[in-house]
């Protein structure tokens, strides 16, 4: 059996106004759709009043992190997707 992957992803709005939670919901919807577990999900404060969703998630390690990433570049209001961190946890 495949281990897991932990994986935390930011997600950066395109301007400070966006629903910040309605981008957590759906990037949990992609996750979910994809084979992963949800775990974690924050909002950090970037700069000048903007902020940056991170999702911290569980992938399985045989699956390519590059569907999850596709896929969060075409939720509403993201103007970019950066991998931040990827290990393997089981």
């Amino acid at each position: 059996m495949a281990g897991l992957n932990g994986v935390k992803i930011k997600l950066m709005p395109d301007s400070p106004n966006v629903n910040l939670k309605e981008i957590e919901e759906e990037a949990k919807e992609i996750v979910k759709s994809l084979g992963g577990i949800n775990r974690e999900y924050s909002i950090e404060p970037i700069a000048f009043g903007l902020k940056a969703v991170i999702a911290f998630f569980q992938f399985p390690e045989d699956d390519e992190i590059e569907k999850v990433e596709e896929s969060f570049k075409k939720i509403k209001n993201v103007q970019s997707v950066q991998l931040t961190d990827m290990r393997k946890i089981a």
